[in-house]
């Protein structure tokens, strides 16, 4: 649903899209495949909960954590890795025991995590942002080695969010949300997790209610973009250039991750804050969780090596 006044670069891609788990959620965000287990974890960042969906029965168990979880990854020791409010952490869903690193910046106590991800030779990353100062460029990219050394990679980040490898794992993808409205590019050593030559890979319309949030690459290199406000998620080649758009019947949609036993389903998590009354009445499924076949596969996400 778009809520936006911008008509998008080219025809929707018509798609069937499934509610298949009705929620709330605040923020749905995070959405993480774990091909071991067969199961969907999520969360929902201002309610401090993480969710795990199995989609076999439809269940959906939830984690009330004591801080909130804004992205998820599985661990090799077992158990998850995660981002929460101000650190880096551990997750034991079995036994509900966490673990937190040091908070990598005392200084800036107005900020927080966003979003994550683990790059396929295990090492976790998660980006900040302002919590207040959301549209200001006071945020930063870090990495968490299996070693648990904390590495700042990049600073005067405006909002991190999404961010995905190319399936060589030569190319890094990095949505700044707010402020550029722009997917950066960087060349990514597999073997170092060095990043540089920083370049703008998408660039959107910038002062509009529009902004890219969630990131994947799926099996052919292609970026997907969960798009809010413009209620859509966008497929760019390798070059940039905008492949397909699939609307969605709900306006805020945040991420989406490859799932299922062959990793053709796109699992899509959605948010309702700032939906007023009418809006959320015109869309009943805000909160919810949703899926897609599109009509290619992901790459299974790396669990963090530590």
């Amino acid at each position: 649903m778009n809520r936006t006044s911008l008509k998008h670069e080219i025809a929707p891609t018509q798609v069937k899209i499934d509610c298949v788990l009705k929620a709330q959620a605040q923020i749905g965000e995070g959405p993480l495949w774990s091909p071991s287990e067969q199961l969907l974890y999520w969360t929902d960042i201002p309610a401090k909960k993480l969710h795990v969906f199995n989609p076999k029965d439809g269940s959906n168990k939830t984690h009330e954590m004591p801080d909130m979880v804004t992205s998820i990854a599985t661990r090799k020791k077992g158990g998850l890795a995660l981002t929460l409010r101000k650190t880096f952490g551990y997750f034991d869903p079995a036994t509900g025991k966490l673990e937190l690193t040091a908070d990598p910046e005392p200084e800036k106590p107005g900020n927080r995590f966003n979003d994550g991800k683990c790059d396929r030779q295990g090492r976790m990353w998660g980006g900040t942002m302002g919590d207040v100062e959301w549209d200001q460029p006071v945020g930063n990219l870090y990495r968490l080695g299996a070693d648990g050394a904390i590495k700042r990679m990049e600073s005067n980040i405006c909002c991190s969010n999404g961010i995905g490898w190319s399936p060589d794992s030569k190319t890094m993808y990095f949505t700044e949300s707010f402020k550029y409205f722009r997917i950066f590019a960087y060349d990514f050593d597999p073997a170092t997790g060095d990043i540089k030559n920083r370049r703008v890979f998408v660039q959107m319309p910038i002062d509009t209610p529009a902004f890219p949030d969630g990131l994947t690459v799926d099996a052919e290199g292609y970026v997907w973009s969960a798009q809010p406000m413009y209620g859509r998620l966008a497929r760019y080649s390798p070059e940039g250039r905008i492949e397909r758009i699939i609307e969605l019947p709900v306006s805020r949609g945040t991420s989406m991750t490859f799932g299922g036993p062959d990793l053709d389903i796109l699992y899509v998590t959605t948010m309702r804050l700032t939906l007023s009354d009418d809006q959320l009445a015109e869309e009943p499924l805000a909160g919810s969780l949703l899926s897609l076949r599109p009509g290619m596969k992901g790459i299974a996400e790396a669990p963090f090596a530590g």
